[in-house]
Formats: structure tokens, C-alpha cells, sequence
């Protein structure tokens, strides 16, 4: 199996980012490798806005014989 595509995601959290990639991607959770960039920071008193969840999917790309 080899690896392909490296694509950049932003949410509010890590599994709303990873949700946006499958989205649009358009692919199943196992056909990608999610690599979680960072975390999602707070702002002072929960405040929103502060940092968002950055996550890396690269789509792996499958040898088959035929």
C-alpha cells in the first residue's frame, strides 16, 4: 500500500476536523491516515476563537493485482 495526497483540516475539535476531511475527500475513515496536527485551544474563560484543531490526512492509495 502506498501513501498519497497530503491534505490540511481545521475544526472546532480534532473530530469535527477529521469529519470535514472524510467529507470532503468523500472517502471512509479507513482508506485515509489521520495525523492530528494540533489540538484545539480555548480562549481565556472558554471564550471561542482562540486556536482551532489542525488535522493531516493523507489518502492511501491501495496495489491491486489484477
Amino acid at each position: 500500500m502506498t501513501e498519497k495526497w497530503n491534505l490540511e483540516f481545521e475544526g472546532k475539535t480534532v473530530e469535527e476536523a477529521i469529519k470535514k476531511a472524510l467529507k470532503a475527500i468523500k472517502l471512509p475513515r479507513h482508506k485515509v491516515k489521520i495525523e492530528t496536527l494540533s489540538e484545539e485551544k480555548k480562549g481565556l474563560f472558554g471564550m471561542p476563537g482562540a486556536k482551532p484543531a489542525k488535522v493531516r490526512v493523507t489518502i492511501k492509495e491501495s496495489k491491486e493485482k489484477t
